[in-house]
């Protein structure tokens, strides 16, 4: 009896979790034109979104706050509202500061290094010995990172693609959001630049 109540147990704590998981609003972007920051070339649309504040960030990394850590996450989405298809596969985005500074979009497998390795505790045991306790889980290295950053390649006709680019910056006035390298999939034409200010 008492293994049967403990499965019963079980069973209904993991019913729990997933109805108060079912509850949370999954994450879904707004269409490229809905975005205050946003322009059109060829017939392509490209909004972008900085994620610094942490009711924001909520919505998309749960409990991790990126930017407590030095990371802008910039939600960047794209619609393709031409007859042609659009390789993103060499696309490039910068963070464009107010006096000119570029910085690189950090690659999203490469954000759960920034907070570096935690060394555990040490404390010492009954015997005196040493007792090596728990490292604290690295607040950077969730599944939200890597799993909701930009990883599109192509972009079909009528389609739209998003995901977030991470910059090691704080939001500054003045600053632009530059993206380059989309080019026609059939001819290899490149497309015009992108430079949306964000403000």
């Amino acid at each position: 009896m008492p293994f049967v109540f403990k499965r019963l147990v079980l069973f209904l704590s993991i019913a729990a979790a997933f109805a108060a998981d079912k509850d949370a609003a999954p994450f879904r972007p707004a269409p490229a034109s809905a975005y205050e920051h946003r322009q059109t070339n060829s017939a392509v649309t490209i909004g972008v979104d900085p994620y610094n504040l942490e009711e924001k960030q909520k919505t998309a990394f749960g409990k991790v706050d990126l930017y407590r850590f030095g990371v802008l996450p910039v939600l960047v989405v794209i619609q393709n509202d031409s007859d042609k298809a659009i390789r993103l596969d060499n696309i490039e985005v910068q963070y464009v500061g107010p006096n000119g500074n570029h910085v690189e979009a950090t690659p999203a497998k490469e954000i759960r290094y920034l907070n570096g390795p935690r060394r555990p505790d040490i404390v010492p045991g009954p015997t005196g010995q040493p007792k090596v306790g728990r490292s604290k889980k690295n607040p950077l290295d969730a599944w939200e990172v890597e799993g909701r950053a930009f990883a599109a390649r192509m972009l079909p006709p009528g389609q739209t693609a998003s995901g977030f680019f991470y910059f090691q910056t704080g939001l500054q006035r003045g600053a632009t959001i530059y993206l380059n390298g989309l080019s026609e999939a059939g001819s290899n034409k490149e497309l015009f630049y992108f430079e949306i200010p964000l403000e």
